[in-house]
């Protein structure tokens, strides 16, 4: 299976996206509590943002995506 190689600025945004979805899926975790809202930290998402700008992907969601299937292709 080809594997992507990826800049600096490309592994990163790759690595903050999968935080930010790891902070999501955590706070949707467990037993559904209507007095709790779930909450992604601002600042998780505000490094999502910021890599993704940084690597150029931002507004670019085709060409993200298809570097984090290649990157990190499912089990």
């Amino acid at each position: 299976m080809p594997t992507a190689v990826l800049t600096d600025r490309e592994r990163t945004a790759v690595q903050a996206y999968l935080r930010l979805l790891h902070t999501v899926r955590a706070a949707f975790d467990g037993p559904p509590d209507a007095a709790r809202p779930a909450v992604v930290p601002p600042a998780v998402l505000a490094e999502a943002e910021q890599a993704l700008a940084r690597a150029g992907l931002a507004g670019n969601e085709e060409e993200f995506f298809r570097l984090l299937r290649d990157w990190c292709p499912p089990a």
